[in-house]
């Protein structure tokens, strides 16, 4: 049931932008537990002036393209689930992208799971 926001470069080709979509998803399915066929992301293409990142935080120096992440699911994951996640994520996009893993922002939202419905107005998960 993660809702994934992926923001990225206005400029970043449609294969790449699947590419990432793709590879976020297959990270979630093999180390956050999430079904293969619970996918929901949507995508935002950016601007320059649109997409803000400082050039050198905690130790790491970011580029001039950068992909957001924002993952918004249910808590109860441990810390090392989160860590392997990010960790898969960051070189799994690296790998099939122009994305240094250094330029993948992730931010990880928990939320209860009553706060979803998944069609019809209905809570599913408080049922």
């Amino acid at each position: 049931m993660p809702l994934v926001r992926i923001s990225l470069p206005q400029t970043t080709p449609s294969a790449e932008v699947a590419a990432v979509s793709d590879t976020i998803h297959r990270a979630m399915v093999e180390t956050f537990n999430v079904p293969e066929l619970d996918r929901f992301q949507v995508v935002h293409r950016h601007s320059p002036e649109e997409l803000v990142c400082t050039p050198e935080y905690l130790g790491v120096s970011h580029g001039g393209q950068v992909v957001f992440v924002q993952i918004t699911c249910a808590p109860g994951r441990s810390l090392e689930m989160k860590k392997a996640l990010y960790a898969k994520i960051a070189s799994d996009i690296s790998q099939t992208s122009a994305f240094p893993a250094a330029d993948v922002i992730i931010n990880l939202v928990e939320t209860n799971r009553e706060n979803w419905s998944f069609g019809l107005g209905i809570a599913q998960y408080s049922q």
